[in-house]
């Protein structure tokens, strides 16, 4: 991040349980996505954090859903900018009866309910290629990426 001042070496970086802590706890999550005209859209959603896969869900005739349909790259980022973390990746539609059973307990658990019919309405799970993170208490001894491989 050159111009930010953050510190060189591996002093203060984050451990991912920081991002994993972010991704638990968070209630909401803002989902960017590419319109058809390629210019950037921004969502919110619900989402859980279960064996290492953000998942969420929106409406089938949504917009997230047509413009993941169209192109599933995305950016997710939870919380708000003090502890800020930023994930991305592409969003890869779950269809496997077991594994959307297992995730709308998920839901239930962290929101009282679960996603909108998941047969019709699709889920989602986000293949990771990077993420940052930064806690601005201590924000050039703090940012730390992460990187992703399959």
């Amino acid at each position: 991040m050159p111009g930010y001042g953050i510190e060189a070496g591996p002093t203060g970086l984050l451990p991912w349980s920081w991002a994993e802590r972010q991704l638990i706890e968070s209630r909401h999550f803002w989902v960017a996505t590419n319109d058809e005209d390629g210019s950037p859209r921004l969502a919110v959603v619900w989402g859980v954090w279960l064996d290492g896969v953000l998942y969420f869900s929106t409406g089938r005739s949504s917009r997230k859903a047509r413009n993941l349909a169209a192109d599933p790259r995305c950016a997710i980022t939870p919380g708000d900018g003090d502890e800020a973390l930023s994930l991305k990746g592409t969003a890869r539609r779950v269809t496997d009866r077991e594994a959307i059973a297992t995730v709308e307990r998920g839901f239930v658990a962290k929101y009282g309910e679960g996603f909108p019919d998941a047969e019709n309405d699709p889920l989602y799970a986000l293949d990771l290629a990077t993420a940052y993170g930064v806690r601005e208490a201590a924000f050039t001894a703090s940012a730390t990426r992460w990187r992703f491989t399959d």
